[in-house]
């Protein structure tokens, strides 16, 4: 179980779209040495739709080795046919990954029952701790209480990433878990992400992290000790950013604050573009609000 403030780190490129395993490993560094609790690798942020397999895999090495155990290191392996989410989890568990995050299968609308199988076989298929991930608003289909609960049973299924947004659900499948039962609750939207907490969420797995790595970490952690005061008081400091980090498509605005900051390149793969001149002093702005600039 893995607590607190869990890093869905993007992908950095060069300006032409190649992958920057240098500057992948500075970022990695960056984060540990900032307190950041766990790394999500390949993840939505991390442009997995626009990476081949053989680029996935390898920057899920490239993390594992860089990380060095300093923290968990989660490899997205979600896909959208079942096959090829199997391929990736055996891969990520040969290079070393300690957890995989598999987001629901997109496109295609399985129903729930479909959704059951799909996650069944894929935790059966290999070894390796698998946290679901919920994001009907990319995904279309919406992985609903019944069936987490259902999956939750299962011995390799360990965790959700709820990206819904709606605390209500949070609390009703918080309250229908097995007492006793460890399965992490993680929140996927940094903006309601402390009130998720507070409502016995594990931790967050986070877009804000990648250029406020030290403040959602020490965030999280008020949040587990009871400090509301203070837990409240960096939430309502980093708030710009959970907002303004959206303003295009995830991550062009995040790539661009952390190039701003000075971590990485410019490069981002199509049909993602780099985030555009109008909002550009918008994210700048809320990296001063947030004091990280």
């Amino acid at each position: 179980m893995i607590h607190g403030s869990i890093v869905a780190i993007v992908s950095p490129m060069h300006a032409d779209g190649t992958l920057d395993f240098d500057g992948l490993r500075k970022l990695v560094d960056w984060h540990i040495a900032e307190g950041t609790n766990g790394i999500v690798i390949v993840g939505t942020t991390g442009e997995s739709p626009t990476v081949d397999f053989d680029e996935h895999i390898e920057l899920v090495r490239v993390t594992v080795e860089q990380a060095a155990g300093r923290v968990p290191v989660i490899a997205g392996t979600g896909a959208n046919a079942t096959r090829e989410a199997v391929e990736l989890a055996k891969a990520a568990r040969k290079v070393g990954a300690n957890a995989q995050l598999s987001v629901v299968p997109y496109y295609n609308k399985p129903t729930q029952e479909g959704l059951f199988q799909h996650f069944k076989a894929v935790s059966e298929a290999e070894d390796l701790p698998l946290y679901l991930y919920n994001v009907p608003g990319r995904t279309v289909a919406d992985l609903q209480n019944a069936t987490v609960l259902r999956l939750a049973e299962l011995p390799g299924i360990v965790g959700l990433k709820d990206a819904t947004g709606d605390l209500v659900r949070h609390v009703e499948l918080l309250r229908q878990l097995p007492k006793g039962k460890e399965f992490g609750l993680y929140s996927g939207n940094d903006d309601s992400a402390l009130a998720y907490m507070l409502m016995g969420g594990t931790g967050v797995i986070s877009v804000t992290a990648n250029v406020a790595p030290r403040a959602m970490s020490e965030m999280c952690a008020a949040a587990r000790e009871g400090n509301i005061a203070r837990a409240r008081a960096i939430n309502d400091k980093l708030f710009d950013l959970h907002t303004k980090l959206f303003v295009e498509s995830n991550p062009a605005p995040t790539k661009w604050a952390l190039h701003r900051m000075g971590h990485i390149g410019t490069g981002i793969r199509l049909p993602l573009v780099q985030l555009s001149e109008g909002a550009r002093p918008v994210v700048e702005a809320a990296l001063f609000s947030a004091g990280v600039l």
